[in-house]
């Protein structure tokens, strides 16, 4: 059915993820009001690699769209929005348009023998002081390395490279906009945070073209126009984010202290530093955000994944929601400990050959045990990074974490938010809109396209779904996260 539209009032956030691919149609006060997503097929050519079909992602991008617009009209569309997957890395030919190969996944290992032998050298301490990252193949600049070095074809002819969002960008605009935002390209560990430009040293030391990288804009900026024959109508593309910083702008985290994590695929904690480039003395990352801030930022691989696992290979729940019901009525089963290291550990222990591993088993340990334990081990992870950035806060003088902003497809689940505020001692805030990273998007591009005044006025309109509080004793939190640090002790 057609929807009514003054002239210019409405918002097109496109989420391009691990798993799916969705596209939200925002009204001009960022309520969502029609959303339409596309499963992403999953590729494990080997061991430890994880690929995409770059292909399938803009089909998907560009199906999700157009269902969205359906009885809208593109030319009632303000600005597009668009947040992605980070890291996630891949070459095209720059005259047809056509992938040379599949995305290499943020998730993908291939690149930890290269990472081992640069910190054999001694590098990553240069390295980090640059991009504020670690020497890591979660990053993009060993998965480009591969690519250049591995591709057949690729020597010789005029590529591009980029990160999902540069892909996007490139296939909207009909390849008129070669293009990415400081967030994804503070992940990539080519771009210096303090220069704001591609670095010099570490492009030769990755063997990476300087002509083949995208321009880095601010993600509040001029990202070109769709092509009319795609979506119907030229709309500016006016707000770009890496999803984690996306997130952070939808939760309103615009001030020093102000700390979300989304569940998701993965696990991501972001604490804001304002205008101080971070230093983290506890093996967390800095980055970039938005309205040139800067944050530190823990990565947890495998939060919800953990609990699709449960679901696709082991079989002990039908659904994602069932996990509440039997996490419920699971035994205390002390001593259990599950650990989901399926892709190695990510901050703050940086160990891609750690593996994962269920601890403490008993005979009377069953499904819902097992289920309990698996969310559990999500709000450890989560305490391991929250402890690493209360030291690092500390440590520079900066703001105390007040509370925790939560988000993503695993906030749903009341009990795991009780829980995680009880093993982490913080309050857990859920916001009304848990879809914080495609709305993050669509503010941007609403600040771009003026249809929000400013930051504090995007603060205004956060409103809170529910606030929960710790109830656990300390000494209790405290003993159990002993034991938490026992089994990842085992794993590495």
């Amino acid at each position: 059915m057609p929807m009514a539209a003054s002239s210019k009032s409405w918002l097109l956030a496109l989420d391009q993820g691990t798993t799916s691919t969705r596209a939200i149609l925002f009204d001009a006060q960022a309520r969502p009001v029609r959303s339409h997503a596309m499963a992403l097929r999953q590729i494990y050519p080997a061991n430890g690699w994880v690929e995409h079909d770059a292909a399938e992602i803009w089909q998907a991008a560009l199906g999700c769209c157009r269902t969205v617009l359906e009885g809208v009209g593109a030319d009632a569309v303000a600005a597009i929005g668009i947040t992605n997957q980070r890291e996630t890395s891949l070459v095209w030919d720059k005259k047809t348009g056509a992938p040379l190969y599949n995305a290499i996944v943020w998730q993908d290992r291939r690149g930890a023998p290269r990472c081992a032998q640069l910190k054999t050298r001694g590098l990553e301490a240069q390295v980090t002081a640059k991009t504020g990252l670690l020497l890591d193949p979660y990053f993009s600049a060993t998965k480009l390395e591969w690519l250049l070095k591995n591709v057949k074809g690729v020597k010789g002819r005029d590529i591009a490279f980029g990160t999902i969002d540069s892909w996007l960008i490139w296939n909207l605009t009909r390849g008129q906009v070669h293009a990415t935002d400081v967030t994804n390209a503070s992940r990539t560990m080519l771009w210096n945070l303090k220069t704001r430009d591609w670095d010099a040293g570490l492009l030769k030391l990755f063997g990476v073209p300087r002509g083949i990288l995208p321009e880095v804009k601010e993600s509040r900026g001029d990202f070109g126009r769709s092509d009319p024959m795609l979506l119907g109508a030229a709309i500016p593309i006016l707000g770009v984010a890496g999803d984690q910083q996306a997130a952070s702008f939808g939760q309103a985290c615009f001030a020093p202290g102000d700390v979300k994590s989304t569940y998701g695929t993965g696990c991501f904690a972001l604490v804001n530093t304002g205008r101080t480039v971070p230093k983290s003395k506890n093996r967390l990352l800095a980055t970039a955000l938005a309205q040139k801030q800067y944050a530190i930022e823990g990565s947890i691989f495998i939060a919800g994944a953990v609990v699709q696992w449960l679901r696709d290979e082991l079989g002990i729940i039908a659904t994602a929601a069932q996990s509440e019901a039997l996490a419920k009525q699971a035994k205390a089963a002390e001593g259990l400990y599950f650990v989901p290291a399926f892709t190695g550990l990510g901050a703050p222990y940086w160990n891609p050959a750690a593996r994962g591993a269920i601890l403490g088993l008993t005979r009377d340990t069953g499904r819902a045990e097992i289920v309990r334990a698996a969310l559990d081990a999500v709000c450890y992870q989560t305490r391991d990074l929250l402890d690493a950035m209360r030291r690092d806060m500390a440590a520079a003088g900066l703001a105390r974490l007040r509370a925790l902003k939560v988000d993503g497809g695993m906030v749903a689940n009341d009990w795991f938010c009780q829980r995680l505020a009880d093993l982490t001692g913080l309050p857990v805030d859920r916001p009304r809109v848990t879809e914080t990273t495609a709305l993050g998007a669509a503010y941007l591009a609403g600040l771009g396209a003026g249809l929000f005044r400013s930051q504090k006025d995007i603060a205004a309109r956060w409103a809170l779904d529910r606030r929960f509080r710790p109830a656990m004793k300390k000494s209790e939190r405290d003993r159990l996260y002993a034991g938490w640090r026992w089994a990842i002790a085992r794993v590495q």
